[in-house]
């Protein structure tokens, strides 16, 4: 007997997502292991491997079977599963076979310029492979819009998150852009008049960070039976389900960098770890998005983190770890400093919407083309002046820090404000439910608020699109009006 249009459909994303899987075990190596010498052949082996999971996705059988189950009575996680099925392939087929190939080759070699012309500054090595990145990722924009109905950028953005639209992430971003660079100026008037923060003792070996970030990765819910944590230039998360590898970048003079950076990429395991089971290597067994991907990851580390009941909890763990004592209150003011810094990885709270904000314009402008890839570092220090009152000394700090634009990875950046957004949206619903959250978090009871993520995000996959999703959680779409609540509350109303 035929098994139906739907098993068979299940059959060939299986065999999707088990090669997507092992692109991402090689993308890990590339970044922490390979040697410098292998990077052509990595690049020539990431091109394979995107262009056979791309044949997998545009086969004309493939098309004929989501035909079919379109008319099979299917249960309603099954219709999901279905639609997102058709999500991937309505992507893949609007892009030839041959500018997949291209992109992935470019991306692979841009990357690898990059990991030297950041701390050389010098972005007229990088530029021909960045112009070349950003050539093809906008002809791959415009085979998706003329495909999908939709304009170039709004495709990109329909890669990342399936369902947002362009008009919902400028709307947020213009909230944000409203209130928050009077407010990060009220906090700082604020902070001026309080005593200013001690430092932590210096310096600190990686590898003494390093056991650092992996107890405070087993407290919040780490299994390192099923994951493991490594050193890169760049922080990042890569694998899926049983398999969850993160990365750390350390600097000996700062050991809250690198804890900071530890707990982003911890967020992001835990929610790959707490996906369904039951529809692994399926599209409705993947994350909702990357907007709800990185709400778990700033979830963690702003929402948590640089709070004061988990700072109680953190002090302690210091006082041990360096021998002396470290002061919660002290810890406090260290942790929730604002100020304007040039990197975004390890920007306070406050500022670091306005680093997504500048980010988003200047990819918008590259791709409706009022900017061009040579004149991108002059834009860039010009927003940082407007934006953040400070100036790039040099393009390492400036438009070289972020790895997004060298893999290709348009779009993505706004996934950080709609995270940061939905982040506190999150932890305000959770506050509700739970109770007294911060005196468990106080104690190092993390296991309530994992469990609340675990139910009302991680356990449903993408089967529910990332709006619908949200809104079944907190009640609400994105609104950055608890965003702003938030930071107005630790920073302004609470600050001692």
């Amino acid at each position: 007997m035929t098994a139906s249009a739907y098993a068979q459909l299940e059959d060939r994303f299986r065999r999707v997502g088990l090669i997507s899987g092992i692109q991402a075990i090689l993308d890990w190596d590339t970044a922490t292991m390979m040697p410098r010498g292998g990077a052509e052949a990595r690049a020539e082996q990431q091109a394979a491997i995107a262009t056979l999971v791309h044949r997998e996705v545009c086969e004309p059988s493939l098309g004929d079977l989501l035909e079919n189950a379109a008319h099979e009575r299917l249960s309603a996680e099954r219709a999901d599963n279905l639609r997102a099925m058709r999500h991937r392939r309505a992507h893949a087929t609007a892009v030839p076979e041959r500018l997949v190939e291209e992109v992935n080759r470019a991306t692979a070699l841009c990357e690898m310029a990059w990991r030297d012309a950041r701390p050389a500054d010098d972005f007229a090595a990088l530029l021909p492979h960045l112009e070349a990145v950003v050539r093809l990722v906008r002809e791959r924009a415009q085979a998706k819009a003329a495909a999908l109905a939709m304009s170039p950028y709004q495709a990109l953005l329909d890669e990342h998150n399936p369902g947002l639209t362009d008009a919902t992430v400028r709307r947020l971003f213009d909230t944000i852009e409203t209130f928050l660079p009077a407010l990060v100026r009220e906090v700082r008037d604020v902070q001026g008049r309080r005593p200013a923060p001690v430092p932590l003792p210096a310096p600190v070996p990686a590898d003494a960070q390093r056991r650092l970030g992996e107890r405070l990765m087993r407290a919040l819910g780490f299994d390192f039976t099923h994951g493991r944590l490594d050193e890169s230039r760049h922080p990042f998360m890569s694998g899926s389900g049983d398999d969850v590898r993160i990365t750390m970048r350390t600097d000996e003079n700062d050991v809250l960098c690198g804890l900071f950076a530890v707990i982003h990429e911890t967020g992001h395991a835990l929610y790959e770890r707490g996906l369904p089971a039951a529809w692994r290597w399926q599209p409705g067994g993947d994350a909702a998005g990357s907007a709800m991907h990185e709400a778990q990851a700033l979830l963690w580390e702003m929402q948590v983190a640089r709070g004061r009941a988990f700072l109680s909890y953190l002090a302690p763990l210091l006082t041990g770890f360096f021998g002396a004592p470290v002061d919660a209150a002290n810890l406090a003011r260290l942790v929730q400093k604002v100020e304007p810094g040039m990197i975004r990885v390890d920007a306070d709270e406050c500022t670091y919407p306005l680093h997504v904000l500048l980010r988003y314009r200047l990819e918008t402008a590259l791709f409706d083309g009022r900017l061009d890839v040579a004149d991108l570092p002059g834009a860039w220090n010009d927003a940082m002046e407007r934006l953040l009152g400070i100036r790039p000394r040099n393009d390492g700090e400036g438009c070289m820090q972020d790895i997004h634009w060298m893999l290709g990875n348009f779009g993505y950046f706004p996934s950080y404000a709609l995270g940061v957004t939905a982040a506190a949206q999150m932890v305000a619903a959770a506050r509700k439910e739970l109770g007294d959250l911060d005196a468990a978090i106080a104690r190092g009871e993390f296991t309530g608020l994992l469990g609340w993520l675990r139910r009302n995000v991680h356990a449903h996959g993408s089967l529910r699109p990332i709006d619908d999703l949200l809104r079944g959680a907190v009640g609400t779409s994105f609104d950055a009006a608890a965003l702003e609540v938030h930071l107005r509350r630790r920073y302004v109303e609470r600050a001692t």
